[in-house]
């Protein structure tokens, strides 16, 4: 169970790093990470705007996050709930599998579909 938590806990700084690092270019340079489903077909995929919408969170401008990106806005909520049900599970029982976490990953995937067509249908 130990050698999990400090294995769980250098990866998640190691991301949390690469985050950090990501919105310090991000604030200086402007630039983003392209979307290359959009470069590819010129529709928006269910993760456009994701970057503005983090760094919008990062200034507690909520209202901006919700437009750059309403679904996963509103989703966030419940990754969150789901990761840290995903990271309990792996450090208690040593499982990367859940049954209830599938389910709820399964849901927001369905979500997701579903925001990246209609947001193209409608051009939200």
């Amino acid at each position: 169970m130990k050698q999990r938590l400090i294995i769980l806990s250098r990866n998640t700084l190691i991301l949390l790093g690469i985050g950090v690092l990501y919105a310090v270019f991000y604030s200086i340079s402007g630039v983003g990470i392209p979307c290359v489903f959009k470069l590819i077909t010129g529709l928006s995929c269910p993760g456009c705007g994701v970057s503005r919408m983090c760094m919008s969170i990062i200034h507690l401008d909520f209202r901006s996050a919700f437009r750059y990106n309403m679904a996963v806005f509103c989703l966030l909520p419940f990754f969150i709930v789901t990761a840290g049900r995903l990271i309990y599970v792996y450090i208690k029982y040593g499982s990367k599998k859940d049954k209830y976490a599938d389910v709820a990953i399964w849901i927001m995937i369905g979500i997701l579909v579903i925001f990246g067509i209609v947001r193209n249908i409608i051009h939200v």
